[in-house]
């Protein structure tokens, strides 16, 4: 599949009704280290998971963590998780997080350690968001990050959120804000290809942004693309 969309590299996220597992996203990265890289789930309810943290990009092909708070929020709402956002700082962890409703939350934590590289997954958006018909005031939340320069945001899932078919062009105003806002240098494409399989293929999901986003000029897909992404999370 990556050899027909034309992508060089994947960053797996494992999944989360899997746990808190991540043996096989480490294996497709040990197997095939110029192909795979893996931000890993670490178990959110032991904050003596913190101890993982001062090694955890030792593991081959690990680049950083992924939390999702989608289906449920209580260790953002509550603050139970407060621990990980300092100890990822400490240890120089980039952090991946689905934050929908919660927006706001990863705001005070950017303040708090501007240190730490975040990066907001799905542009803040979940499939409730969508099906409540939510998005514009999700999107306007998600913008607010901008101003902190340690927040990235993944311009990803588009066609999950999208009412219409490809090329997804009631998303675009979305999208142009989010590039004008955060800049090109920290926004990242992406797919969530499991979750919105079948509504386009894979090689879509590239040319939606490589051949459909006017507003984009070649250096911005480059960055958007991948580039930046590197960069950001260290994948050389």
């Amino acid at each position: 599949m990556m050899q027909e969309a034309g992508v060089d590299r994947v960053i797996i996220v494992p999944p989360s009704w899997e746990g808190d597992r991540i043996d096989y996203a480490l294996e497709a990265a040990r197997v095939h280290p110029d192909k795979f890289a893996v931000m890993g789930r670490i178990p959110l309810k032991d904050p003596q998971s913190a101890k993982l943290l001062p090694r955890w990009r030792d593991q081959p092909g690990m680049l950083g963590i992924r939390i999702n708070f989608a289906r449920n929020p209580a260790g953002i709402a509550d603050g139970s998780i407060d621990w990980l956002w300092a100890a990822a700082d400490s240890a120089s962890v980039p952090i991946m997080v689905h934050p929908p409703d919660f927006v706001p939350v990863i705001g005070r934590v950017a303040e708090k350690h501007p240190g730490l590289r975040l990066i907001i997954d799905h542009m803040g958006l979940s499939s409730k968001i969508a099906e409540e018909k939510r998005v514009p005031a999700a999107i306007a939340e998600t913008l607010r990050l901008a101003r902190h320069r340690n927040v990235a945001v993944k311009v990803s899932a588009v066609p999950a959120y999208s009412n219409e078919s490809y090329p997804f062009r009631d998303m675009d105003e979305h999208l142009r804000r989010l590039v004008e806002a955060f800049g090109p240098q920290r926004c990242f494409w992406g797919t969530d290809l499991t979750h919105s399989h079948g509504k386009c293929s894979y090689p879509q999901y590239v040319t939606h942004f490589t051949e459909e986003l006017d507003f984009l000029s070649d250096g911005d897909k480059r960055s958007i693309m991948g580039d930046a992404l590197l960069r950001y999370l260290g994948w050389k």
